[in-house]
């Protein structure tokens, strides 16, 4: 696909349907389904001192996703894997937030994905920034939302798709109450997961995280913070959290490959723990930055 020359001045390039175009120029119809309708599948993924973490892992994601939608990816898992490591490469990138998406395609005004001959593929890698430094140090003040997670017969988010809209409701009214995050309860009133993350509890020795089987995103950072906690000598565990064990927990975070770590001290009004970021999260933090720069945990690039 190319050799890796690029100028420092140049233009970022997007991968867009097996051409590199110049970001100013990468376009979709305003046709394509996955514009008119959210209908198509996208990962986050990260890129760490030229090697790509958990890469093989988040395809397995996407293509379940795809599957779950009867949407039929253009691309091999191999050929995707190729077309996302030249993008960094012609973006002379090592370090890196990577956003790989799949749409159904161009279509007509109707939702019928059998309008939609062929899936457009784009990728895009750059940076990330989903709150500020001051947040991270002193933790993050969030709310729990009205908004209640889509249930699992319904958009479920297992599946990675376009369709943000529950998610951006609720940080509607985190932005409205002029909190950092919201934190969405499932139908039942149990704790899901945050608009884009999933969220852990510390209380004593143990790691709590919702299954996935309340809708929470089956996360690939919550797996890999998992077995940092446990290496740590932490119980990691999932498990069905409410309200009351989240405002009493010691510690609260949030995981997520854009997001990484990050420390909630307020929820809802209650401060947590001392109010402070605290020791665990911290550990596992210094542990998890070790372990996305281990190339065993990637795919290296560079």
């Amino acid at each position: 696909m190319g050799s890796w020359k690029v100028n420092a001045m140049q233009e970022p390039v997007v991968y867009l349907d097996g051409k590199f175009v110049p970001q100013s120029k990468a376009a979709l119809s305003v046709f394509d389904h996955g514009l008119l309708y959210g209908d198509g599948v996208f990962e986050g993924i990260r890129a760490y001192g030229g090697c790509v973490f958990k890469l093989d892992e988040h395809l397995d994601r996407l293509y379940a996703s795809a599957h779950s939608l009867m949407l039929d990816v253009p691309l091999s898992r191999k050929e995707m894997k190729a077309a996302l490591i030249e993008t960094l490469k012609r973006n002379s990138l090592k370090d890196a937030y990577i956003r790989l998406v799949v749409t159904r395609g161009v279509g007509d005004l109707g939702l019928d994905p059998r309008k939609c001959p062929k899936a457009t593929v784009f990728i895009i890698a750059g940076g990330i920034t989903l709150c500020s430094k001051a947040a991270l140090e002193n933790g993050l003040r969030v709310m729990i939302t009205w908004v209640r997670r889509d249930p699992v017969d319904g958009t479920s988010h297992e599946v990675k798709s376009l369709n943000y809209l529950n998610s951006i409701l609720a940080k509607l009214e985190a932005n409205t109450y002029g909190v950092d995050e919201a934190v969405f309860l499932t139908p039942q009133g149990f704790i899901c997961e945050g608009t884009a993350e999933n969220i852990f509890v510390v209380k004593g020795k143990d790691v709590w995280t919702p299954p996935t089987s309340t809708g929470a995103l089956p996360g690939i950072t919550k797996v890999s913070v998992m077995e940092a906690a446990m290496e740590l000598g932490y119980n990691a565990a999932e498990k069905l959290l409410t309200p009351h064990e989240v405002f009493n927990a010691d510690e609260v975070f949030f995981t997520g490959t854009g997001a990484e770590i990050m420390p909630v001290t307020e929820v809802n009004g209650r401060k947590i723990g001392s109010g402070k970021p605290g020791r665990v999260t911290s550990s596992i933090t210094d542990a998890f930055r070790k372990y996305v720069k281990d190339p065993a945990n990637g795919e290296k690039y560079a």
